[in-house]
């Protein structure tokens, strides 16, 4: 008799949990910044299910606190900023993002995410977008590194579902209009800055580069 093949069993709280941004900028001069996207990736080959908790869940509203991501796809999460006041600027709130097998109920990873309200977003502007573009320099290292290993997995099958995924993702990301364009009919929650763009520009090359070598 064939003996059945077992998935690895995994350790509580060590899976790896890849979701971006990992850090929520609010701007209370700017109504369009009181509604932010968490992104959860789950690159791996089983299911996921996910939970949101938050130390101050009076201050925020949740969109889908709970659900699941299929494997190799990705899911947005939805946070409204509620209580805008001024007593709140520079207050450092947490969201803690759970996975799980969606046939578990213990964590297999854990990801605390940080949110914090500023009175102005002219003045911080700036030093946010160097702070974002430095984890999308770490997340195209992860997804280099993905990408390599899917070319020796797939050398023989073509490209997988994942890079083909990543590629529609960056070229969708690319022509989204960019921040400050005002004839737009795109929300501007959707509008991304120049270094985002490039940073998506770069895993897109990486992207081809491993299609071509298939």
């Amino acid at each position: 008799m064939q003996q059945q093949r077992r998935q690895p069993e995994l350790v509580e709280g060590n899976l790896p949990v890849f979701v971006f941004p990992t850090e929520l900028i609010f701007y209370a001069d700017d109504q369009s910044t009181h509604k932010q996207v968490l992104t959860l990736y789950n690159p791996y080959e089983f299911a996921l299910k996910f939970k949101v908790l938050c130390t101050t869940p009076n201050k925020y509203v949740v969109v889908d606190a709970a659900g699941a991501v299929k494997p190799q796809c990705c899911v947005d999460i939805v946070i409204r900023h509620r209580d805008v006041r001024s007593c709140h600027y520079d207050v450092i709130d947490k969201f803690r993002l759970q996975v799980s097998e969606q046939s578990q109920r213990k964590a297999l990873g854990r990801k605390e995410i940080i949110a914090t309200l500023l009175p102005s977003a002219k003045e911080q502007r700036k030093e946010v977008e160097e702070k974002r573009i430095k984890e999308h320099l770490t997340e195209s290292v992860f997804l280099e590194q993905m990408l390599c290993q899917t070319e020796n997995r797939t050398a023989s099958s073509g490209p997988s579902l994942l890079t083909v995924f990543l590629g529609i993702v960056c070229v969708a990301a690319l022509m989204l209009p960019t921040l400050g364009e005002v004839e737009s009919l795109v929300p501007l929650y959707f509008h991304l800055s120049v270094n985002q763009k490039l940073v998506a520009a770069y895993v897109l090359g990486l992207i081809t580069m491993v299609i071509l070598r298939i």
